[in-house]
């Protein structure tokens, strides 16, 4: 009997670290929120080209142009800025943001026509940019201090099915958000997104962006050649194409004052 008892008291000390460990869906998903974010850290800064179609519910569509600078924060959330080149009816338009781990996201815009810059509010920020279906608050970075997480599964990627995804829900703290929640498909290993759907306030299904042509930069930051945001409420869609990336260009807060809108080039 006493041997038992020992024999049993072992088992139960083994498998108490093991449930110590066990992670609930919710610290699951923080966790690989937190991997993911610091899996990309380290790229200093870079400038793309890039191309936008947009197509209505008919499929008609009509291209821009613009270029994008990113500068990594490292004490806060990353600054970009784009910019249209072409047609002439948006060249010159330009967004600045300023993402922050902790309250709003600064962002303003430069209207060519107008000849002024016009900070985006926060109650504005969920709508939509020039025209498409990405909105100011999809220009922002995920920061991960932005949301609340829950793990839901793991399953073949979407778009790259011969990988495997976590799939988690994440949930904005801001009140101000256009979303109450959005699903997203993290790859296992390198962490690269390639598919969120968005929920809008009202717990609806609104939108699917879904990442493509992916590349490795600098033997470590993975950037998509194309994101495809689709709006499953209106029936349109945009298309954002990104070349010639260039990592650690030089690029300095001194390049991401509102003050340089006006005279981007």
């Amino acid at each position: 009997m006493t041997k038992r008892l020992i024999a049993a008291a072992l088992v139960l000390a083994a498998a108490v670290p093991t449930f110590a460990l066990a992670e609930t869906p919710e610290e699951k998903g923080l966790r690989i929120a937190k991997e993911a974010d610091v899996s990309d850290a380290g790229f200093a800064d870079f400038t793309a080209n890039g191309k936008m179609i947009l197509r209505n519910k008919q499929g008609k569509e009509s291209t821009r142009e613009f270029k994008g600078w990113t500068l990594e924060v490292s004490d806060d959330g990353d600054k970009s800025m784009n910019m249209f080149t072409e047609p002439r009816d948006v060249k010159g338009t330009a967004l600045l943001t300023w993402n922050h781990k902790q309250g709003d996201d600064d962002q303003w815009l430069y209207l060519p026509v107008l000849k002024r810059v016009k900070r985006i509010s926060s109650s504005n920020k969920t709508g939509s940019y020039v025209g498409s279906e990405f909105s100011y608050e999809d220009l922002t970075s995920p920061e991960v201090e932005k949301y609340t997480y829950k793990w839901l599964r793991e399953e073949p990627c979407p778009v790259k099915p011969e990988l495997t995804c976590n799939v988690m829900e994440r949930y904005p703290t801001d009140k101000e958000s256009g979303y109450s929640k959005q699903i997203a498909w993290l790859e296992k290993e390198t962490y690269r997104g390639y598919k969120v759907d968005y929920y809008d306030r009202k717990d609806t299904f609104l939108k699917t962006l879904t990442f493509h042509d992916y590349n490795k930069y600098a033997d470590k930051h993975w950037r998509p050649g194309k994101m495809m945001m689709v709006n499953h409420q209106t029936g349109k869609s945009t298309d954002m194409l990104w070349t010639d990336y260039q990592f650690k260009t030089g690029l300095s807060d001194g390049d991401f004052k509102s003050t340089r809108l006006k005279n981007l080039r």
